[in-house]
């Protein structure tokens, strides 16, 4: 029989699925009201595993968000943020950065090679769903919308969040997945590691080839 998880492991595994979660995000998730999600991560702030920073949404005041600290993510046992880190910082004073790069956008291109002939008669509306689903099996929380002449690409929450930190060059892997599956190159308006909200990118609405 599986252990049932309690409230604060729930609250934890949240945050690392969904960095920069809200009081209130967190409490749909989990399952309990605001004021519990409150008094849990009062605990969890003076332990150390999480911390909470100001985030401007829109117009008016900003909110408090919360993400796991690097303590907090060695909690989980697969300790993979620290590895992963170690692996990356060992592999970038090894080669040069244009070969780093270059790593990146080889695991984007393997990703997407085998799907890219699915897409070539789709029309740009079933690219963008198609898309969805290839982002959400890789831990994004994707969503698009039509805005006049062109697209926008909402990833709200990023599985590479707490890595891209410390190593920007991830952001590589899903931009390329997305321009090879749209079949036309997007630019980057908005990006977390920057201090938005999310990460926006931007596609005309009528697509050119990539080489």
């Amino acid at each position: 029989m599986t252990e049932m998880k309690s409230t604060k492991d729930r609250i934890l595994q949240t945050l690392l699925e969904n960095p920069k979660s809200t009081i209130q995000d967190l409490a749909d998730s989990v399952g309990i009201n605001a004021i519990s999600v409150r008094h849990h991560l009062t605990n969890l702030l003076a332990s150390g595993v999480v911390l909470s920073e100001e985030e401007r949404h829109g117009v008016g005041r900003p909110r408090l968000v919360y993400s796991l600290t690097e303590e907090g993510l060695e909690q989980f046992p697969t300790r993979y943020y620290r590895f992963a880190n170690r692996l990356l910082d060992y592999i970038k004073g090894t080669i040069p950065d244009k070969q780093v790069k270059k790593i990146f956008d080889d695991m984007a291109q393997g990703l997407t090679v085998g799907v890219r002939p699915k897409t070539n008669s789709m029309m740009m509306d079933q690219r963008l769903n198609f898309l969805m689903e290839i982002l959400s099996k890789e831990g994004f929380g994707v969503e698009w919308e039509r805005s006049g002449d062109q697209y926008l690409i909402h990833e709200r929450t990023c599985p590479y969040f707490q890595i891209g930190q410390k190593h920007p060059e991830v952001c590589m892997f899903d931009q390329t997945i997305i321009s090879n599956i749209l079949n036309i190159p997007v630019e980057k308006i908005e990006c977390v590691l920057s201090g938005d909200a999310m990460c926006t990118y931007i596609v005309p609405a009528q697509p050119t080839e990539v080489n």
